[in-house]
């Protein structure tokens, strides 16, 4: 937590349109390099990056004139109004279906998120805009491991990474950012068996302090102004090798399955 009540969160420098095949670290440290104020890295430090470059880069993108929809599909699509190729790449990406309601499909990815449209997204993919979709990183954790491997080799400080992604909520409206991949840091802070403010023993309090980084960001980076990349100082999360396995709730403590 804040040693002193104190949060920065700076949005870093544009990066250019990510293409498949860029050097997505190197654009990165540029723009370090390029944000007034952020170097000299600082104990503590956390960079999250979205998911959207991530993808790009790593060439999770589908194009969708390369997509045959099945029927499935198409009786969606005409339903609700969507591309009915869009839904096929959604049902592709899906490893279970959770729900089907209201042109929404919530389904379970490979990683184990539980998601709207599998993490599918066709905004902000560039110049194929409506043609394209990305998907989500393969593996989220070395998308990050990578990142934070790069920055360390350049500027001799190990910073961790959070890859973050905008989720929708049960029962709230409006999406938050939250983290699909982590590297150098504990998603999650336990503060079980630990005594509140009044002494009292906490017995279920678990923070998911990835999710809280990737959601601060975001009210910096936001959504059409082409920056995708953040330092978050002064949060000083618990450090440690984590994954984006420690937030999924498993099967058998899930209870809304």
């Amino acid at each position: 937590m804040s040693a002193d009540g104190r949060v920065e969160i700076v949005a870093l420098a544009g990066l250019p349109e990510v293409v498949p095949g860029d050097d997505l670290e190197a654009m990165i440290g540029d723009a370090l390099e390029a944000t007034p104020g952020v170097l000299p890295f600082q104990p503590g430090d956390v960079l999250v990056v979205t998911q959207k470059v991530v993808s790009k880069a790593e060439g999770a993108v589908v194009d969708l004139r390369t997509v045959t929809p099945s029927p499935e599909a198409v009786e969606w699509a005409t339903q609700w109004d969507r591309d009915p190729r869009q839904i096929q790449v959604v049902l592709d990406e899906a490893v279970r279906i959770v729900r089907k309601a209201k042109g929404v499909l919530i389904v379970e990815t490979r990683h184990g998120f539980v998601c709207a449209n599998a993490g599918v997204d066709a905004s902000n993919v560039g110049p194929d805009s409506g043609d394209a979709v990305t998907l989500l990183p393969r593996d989220p954790d070395a998308s990050a491991a990578r990142i934070r491997a790069a920055v360390r080799e350049r500027f001799g400080s190990d910073v961790a990474v959070v890859i973050s992604d905008s989720f929708g909520r049960p029962w709230r409206w409006g999406i938050v950012d939250v983290a699909l991949g982590v590297s150098g840091l504990l998603p999650l802070e336990d503060l079980r068996g630990r005594p509140d403010a009044d002494g009292r023993v906490m017995k279920t309090t678990v923070r998911a302090v990835a999710d809280e980084l990737a959601s601060a960001a975001e009210l910096a980076l936001g959504k059409t102004e082409g920056r995708p990349v953040a330092l978050v100082r002064g949060a000083r999360p618990p450090l440690g090798e984590g994954s984006n396995r420690d937030l999924v709730i498993p099967a058998e403590n899930d209870l809304f399955r």
